[in-house]
Parts: C-alpha cells; structure tokens; sequence
C-alpha cells in the first residue's frame, strides 16, 4: 500500500474506494496503525475507537461490493471533536468532570456521518468545555510541524490529526476562532458555516448564540464533501437553518473570475505581523490572477466595541451552559474557564442588553458590505503561529486574547460563514492562514473560491514530516 496513504486526500481516497481499487478495511487498519505510533509524538487523540472502526470499515466495503455507494464518506476514516456526542464512547468535551460521561443518544452530525457511511476512527483531544486553554491535568496536543509552538485552540485535537495524517478529515467547533485557530497553525483548511448551516443537537455547548460546528480537512474539496453531509435542518435543533443544502461539490471548478473580494487594509494590517501581510499580499496577486477584483471597503468601526463586549456577554452563556457543574465543583476546572464563567457571572442585565445592543448594531452595520461585494479577505490571525511558552504565559492576559481573536470573533458574532486556507509558512517554519469570509449560506462560493486558490498553489500538499 501507498507509503502516503494517510496524506491522501479524502476526495481521491473515496474514487478509490468506490472503484475498489483500495478496501476501507485496508485503509482504516492502516490509520489505526498510525496513530499507535504517532500519538506519542502528537497527543491529538483522547479516545480510539479500534473495534467500532473496523466494523464500519468492514460494512462499507461489503455495501460497495453490492453496489450500494453511500456518497463521498462512504469508507472513508474521519474523527470527532470530543465535544460530539456519542453513545459507543464517552464525550468528555475536554474536562475531568465528564471523563465517564456515555450520552444516550447521538449527535445530529454523527448521525448523518454514519448514514453516510463513514468511519469514525475516535475521538480527538480539545481544550477544556471548549474555552481557551487546555485542562491542566490533559497533556496538550502537541502541533506536528514543531511541538514547541501552539496548535490553535479549542479544536487542537482535530487540527493537529487532519495535519498530522491521523484521519482525512475532522469535525471541529467554533465560537471564537477554534475552527479557524487550528486550521492556520496546524496548515489545513477549516469552514465556519453559516451560524444554524449545521446542527448542534448533541453538542457539548460552550455559548449557544456562538456556537458553530463545520469540517476541518486537507483541501477545501474535501472540506465541501464533508461539510455536504453534515449541513442541513434538524427538528431536534430548531435554530438550524431550513434552507436547502447544495451540492458543493458539484460546484467547485466554477473559479473566481468575476467575483469581488473586499479589503479593508486598515483593519488587516493594523498591529499584524509583516510576514502575515506579505503572505496575504501573495494571496491577492494569485486570486487576481485568477480574475477575481478586489475593492477597498471599510469594516465597520464598531468591531472593536461589538468584540469586547461579546466576549464579555460569551461569558454568561458559558455560565449557563456550566450551571450543573460550576460552582459546586468549581475546584475541578481549569483557572481559564473558571475564570470565564465566574466574570460571566458578574454581568446584570444591562450589561447583557447592552451587549446584545451593540452586537446588533455590528450585525447591520457588517450586512451592508456585500452590497458590493461577494467575499471579503481578512487573516486567520494577527501574528505567527506563538510557541506554547507564549500561550502559557499570554494566555490570561486579555489584551493579547482581544487581539488574538480580532479576526475570528467579529464572524462569530455576525454568524457569516469562512473558509479558513495556508498560504505559506512563517520564518520559524510554522504554516500561515488566511480567510475568506462570505455572507449567510455562501459556503458554495467559499469552497469554490477557496478550491481555485488551492489549484494555483500546494500549501495544502505540504505536510508534517512525521
């Protein structure tokens, strides 16, 4: 079998598998031997599911022998933010306090991942309830391309293995930037739907007008394959969207040319590191090749105000969402997310209708830029990828946190859809990401964008030397 096989992508490896060329079954055992013998180096996974997997495998490959090809995850081995729940396997979301937790029922996206006949190889490591920082009695993972430096949070798990060629493919959440985060550092592509594109029933929640759930992969391509099973309404979530899903897919050849792309370069270039800037520089002088326009426009100025007092107002939700929990074992979490809890806590009433207020207002205010444009390019962050020295030490510091998310948090909060994309590698070696963001229910205009960026360059063919 192919020495690469686990760099495959995920698009090629389902011909394969439709075609029989390769068997699920072949595949999948020789994932599950990789991870045996990377996960000491990476840390990634917090559950295995061997024997589950296998079985799935086996199925898969006696449906195809029939005939029966259930779609483009027919076979194909992925992996599961554990924060998704599962009912052969604890969902522990990152915290101690759940280690035992069996839920008895599945998540939405699960659900619709086994229906389509995929392989879910385990669970993946995250950050603790999926706040900012790791809990401290959970080893990290650690980032393939060097484990001294940040990984992305709170998907760590996810980005790291999708990197790593630990599975072809990842669920991630995002209420902050942990899609997005990851995806950047770790060099793999990352898509924050639309806010209600996806179902969040059997979600472990970290704030519940934040939350986002979405696919982390190699490609955009097999981002948009995986993003096509898990996107849709659901009875059981009634915030989901009930607007058809496309195939996208089916789609994804239509290039940029003609499409126009927005650029605030005051709010791009403000306080970001140059090697970003100039990485973005190139991201514009390829997408213009392509015949893409780019127009100046103007964020609106009240991000900075709709960001602090989201963050702020996340802070309460997140208290809701631990009420069970916090305070009465409060000893048991981790200082960052005790901390958020207990300022989220604090808040009255007021402050939460003036933060719903301005939030509002940001909202409106961001809708009117597609008037004349259709995607807009901002970072995945402001600085290179920090080591884990930094983050241990900047990681309560909240000025560095507010700038950290200042390209995250805004899309959030307005729940408009990214697809997240490396663009080149940092002079310490570590990946470079930028963003595409797009208004609701675009995400067949950011996977096509963002597969004809991956056409004209191979940041997303470079992998991990592991």
């Amino acid at each position: 079998m192919d020495a690469a096989l686990h760099y495959r992508s995920l698009t090629d490896l389902s011909d394969a598998l439709r075609r029989r060329d390769l068997s699920s079954v072949d595949v999948t055992r020789a994932l599950l031997d990789r991870i045996a013998a990377a996960e000491p180096q990476t840390l990634s996974y917090v559950t295995v599911m061997a024997d589950a997997a296998m079985a799935q495998a086996r199925a898969a490959d006696e449906e195809t022998a029939r005939g029966d090809w259930r779609g483009p995850l027919h076979g194909v081995p992925i992996a599961l933010k554990d924060l998704c729940f599962t009912t052969n396997a604890p969902t522990t979301a990152g915290m101690t306090i759940l280690k035992d937790f069996v839920p008895d029922y599945e998540a939405t996206v699960v659900e619709r991942l086994n229906a389509a006949g995929a392989v879910t190889l385990g669970k993946l490591k995250m950050t603790e309830g999926a706040g900012g920082d790791h809990h401290p009695d959970i080893p990290p993972p650690r980032n393939p391309w060097n484990p001294d430096y940040w990984t992305g949070a709170s998907s760590s798990g996810s980005g790291v293995a999708t990197a790593a060629g630990l599975c072809f493919g990842s669920l991630g959440s995002d209420t902050g930037g942990s899609i997005r985060f990851p995806s950047s550092a770790c060099g793999i592509t990352g898509i924050k739907p639309t806010w209600g594109r996806v179902s969040r029933h059997g979600i472990f929640t970290l704030a519940d007008s934040l939350d986002h759930i979405g696919p982390m992969a190699r490609s955009a391509a097999d981002a948009a394959a995986i993003l096509g099973v898990i996107a849709g309404d659901d009875p059981n979530d009634p915030s989901t969207l009930t607007a058809p899903v496309p195939n996208y897919l089916a789609g994804l050849e239509g290039g940029v040319r003609g499409l126009r792309i927005g650029v605030d370069e005051t709010y791009n270039g403000e306080g970001a590191d140059s090697q970003i800037m100039a990485a973005l520089g190139e991201v514009r002088h390829v997408l213009t090749g392509l015949g893409a326009e780019f127009k100046s426009v103007e964020f609106p100025a009240s991000r900075q105000m709709a960001v602090a007092t989201g963050m702020a107002a996340m802070g309460a939700e997140i208290a809701a969402a631990h009420r069970d929990f916090f305070p009465a074992r409060a000893a048991e979490y981790g200082q960052m997310l005790a901390g958020m809890i207990a300022q989220g806590l604090k808040l009255s009433p007021t402050d939460m209708a003036d933060a719903g207020r301005v939030r509002r207002n940001f909202c409106g205010q961001f809708e009117r830029l597609w008037a004349d444009i259709d995607l807009l390019l901002v970072p995945a962050m402001p600085m290179t990828v920090p080591t884990m020295e930094t983050m241990r030490a900047k990681v309560h510091d909240m000025v560095f946190m507010g700038e950290l998310v200042r390209f995250t948090v805004p899309f959030d909060l307005t729940g408009s859809p990214t697809i997240t994309l490396p663009c080149g590698f940092s002079a310490d070696g570590l990946p470079l990401g930028f963003q595409l963001v797009g208004p609701y229910l675009s995400e067949d205009l950011l996977c096509r964008a963002g597969h004809a960026f991956q056409q004209a360059t191979d940041w997303h063919l470079r992998h991990p030397d592991l």
